[in-house]
């Protein structure tokens, strides 16, 4: 031991624990072992096993040094993972609460949306009718201790927010408070609740036969917001639909087939899995009449989009259902099953791989325990200018397929667009970047929409979208906030950049009036006003004659039949 460490002392107790949680993972692994591979496989395991609990038992009993051995259980159990696919994964019992949050309809918390700004966590947003609101914070103002903990300074993190405002519902938080034009700190004391989530994030008609949805992931209440949201816009007159699964990682990958069940017609395949033995086999058809079965369907993906909204597109797809648009998906055709152990923690265990209609494996390429070549496809991407050139996406004539109407696809990495559309690189610049990075365009616009809250109130939205301008005084303005901030002055990229800012400045401005009245989870004004600037999403209208077609019953040419050609 070194001299001046501080001894960790370890019970006979402390030390049999992790022993008992291997025993329990390594017992599920035998059965499993069992199941698929009788007894010669079994005995593998076992004599692995036995290995690994006779290193841990000498440890106990001989090793100079006293020695945590849950924290060496832990990463024996993270590199063991390392050895096989890059999505399976383990959760220790402090990160299983926040990852399994991420797919959860809601969590236990004060209702508040924050804003980290020079170092202070500013109220962007009380929930309408949520515990906060309901005691009297409001929007601007600014979080200074939560339960005598300071949250300011330099070393406030999000991680550190959420664990001071979030908790089990029915238990207090006391909050101290800075508000602009009022002297002196005001407490409150915020009683926790269950706070509702969203992943369905804009839904709006575009124009009289068109409409918006864009799913953010694949969560518990997706497919009910989907369901909602689109029998919404169908009454508005909905003709055609355009899917927006940009940056959408996945999630549930049931939610993912009911969504398309809702807009594909008959018995059709949506998907299937094979993994070791027939255990996890599965197969998946329509099987209820849909909302939007007849109407043109277009879906936009990009590289970020993954996973369950990679079953979305392929199904739809093979189906010869919608129209892909966007740029080649990220390639995730792998499915985990979440495993509980016994001491709370998780494993995430790759059970199977997902196949579109057509037989394809999206699955991008990966070499087991080679998970750092695995990340650096995104990389490769780039450089090869795949999201810049349609000609630059490779296809392996050895993974064809056809689609039911006989269109050519490929698999072996993500589902490729029917029309491609070039990533949009107009108004990005390292100062937009460094605004980004601070935080300084929605903070500017949350302070301007207080400040004016009572005349924008006034206007209706349409109204606001039509007349209002984001003004020099008011670039002036953030500007100078900006530079409180640090934020380098850089002419050319401002010119460069200035209308994306004055849009954006207006889009933060409009979801502060509008978006404080409803609690929806909806930013449709947002998006309103920002799709002038979404090169992809104006491309995309452009095409539905070809969606029109489709849904007619015509067959569309795939990107790859025109790079071939």
């Amino acid at each position: 031991m070194q001299k001046g460490q501080e001894p960790i002392k370890n019970n006979s107790t402390i030390v049999k624990i992790p022993i008992w949680i291997a025993i329990a993972l390594v017992g599920g692994i035998l059965l499993g072992a069992n199941f698929f591979g009788g007894q010669t496989r079994m005995n593998n395991v076992l004599k692995g096993f036995n290995k690994y609990r006779e290193v841990l038992s000498l440890i106990e009993n001989s090793y100079v040094d006293s020695v945590n051995t849950d924290s060496l259980v832990e990463f024996s159990i993270r590199k063991t993972l390392e050895k096989l696919d890059p999505h399976t994964s383990y959760f220790s019992t402090d990160e299983v609460a926040s990852a399994r949050s991420q797919l959860e309809s809601g969590f236990d918390g004060i209702g508040v949306e924050f804003n980290i700004f020079s170092d202070t966590v500013y109220v962007v947003n009380a929930m309408a009718g949520g515990p906060s609101e309901s005691v009297g914070i409001k929007s601007g103002d600014r979080l200074i201790k939560a339960d005598g903990i300071s949250l300011t300074g330099p070393k406030v993190t999000q991680s550190l927010i959420f664990s001071k405002l979030r908790g089990t519902r029915g238990t207090e938080v006391q909050l101290e408070i800075l508000r602009n034009g009022e002297k002196g700190i005001k407490k409150f004391t915020v009683i926790r609740d269950r706070i509702p989530s969203y992943s369905v994030t804009a839904g709006y008609m575009v124009d009289p036969q068109t409409g918006y949805i864009k799913v953010d992931r694949f969560t518990e209440s997706t497919f009910d917001e989907f369901r909602n949201i689109l029998t919404t816009l169908k009454g508005q007159g909905l003709k055609r639909l355009m899917l927006d699964l940009r940056g959408n990682p996945g999630g549930y990958k049931d939610r993912a087939e009911k969504m398309v069940d809702e807009l594909l017609a008959g018995e059709r395949m949506i998907v299937y899995t094979d993994g070791k033995g027939s255990k996890y086999d599965t197969q998946t058809f329509t099987k209820k009449d849909g909302i939007f079965e007849k109407g043109a369907v277009m879906v936009i993906v990009d590289e970020n989009s993954a996973s369950a909204a990679e079953i979305v597109a392929g199904a739809l797809q093979d189906n010869d259902r919608a129209l892909i648009v966007g740029r080649r998906s990220f390639g995730k055709g792998l499915v985990q099953m979440p495993v509980s152990l016994q001491d709370g923690s998780e494993l995430r265990l790759t059970i199977s791989r997902y196949y579109t209609p057509s037989g394809r494996s999206i699955q991008k390429p990966y070499v087991l325990g080679r998970e750092e070549d695995y990340e650096k496809d995104y990389e490769k991407r780039l450089k090869s200018g795949e999201f810049f050139n349609a000609d630059s996406i490779k296809f392996n004539d050895k993974l064809k397929y056809k689609t039911l109407g006989g269109r050519t696809v490929y698999g072996g990495g993500g589902i490729t667009p029917d029309v491609f559309v070039a990533r949009d690189t107009t108004y990005f610049t390292k100062y937009l970047s460094d605004l980004w990075g601070k935080n300084i365009i929605r903070e500017f616009a949350l302070n301007y929409a207080n400040d004016n809250m009572k005349s924008l109130e006034k206007l209706t939205f349409k109204d606001f979208n039509k007349f209002f301008v984001v003004n020099d005084a008011m670039l002036i303005d953030m500007q100078r906030l900006a530079k409180q901030a640090n934020v380098k002055m850089r002419a050319r990229d401002y010119e460069r950049s200035m209308p994306y800012i004055k849009a954006q400045i207006k889009a933060y401005i409009a979801r502060s009036v509008w978006q404080r009245k409803v609690n929806d989870g909806l930013n449709n004004e947002y998006f309103q006003i920002m799709s002038p600037f979404d090169d992809t999403f104006q491309k995309s209208l452009k095409h539905f004659d070809k969606a029109e077609r489709m849904a007619r019953g015509e067959l569309v040419e795939t990107i790859s039949h025109s790079i071939k050609k």
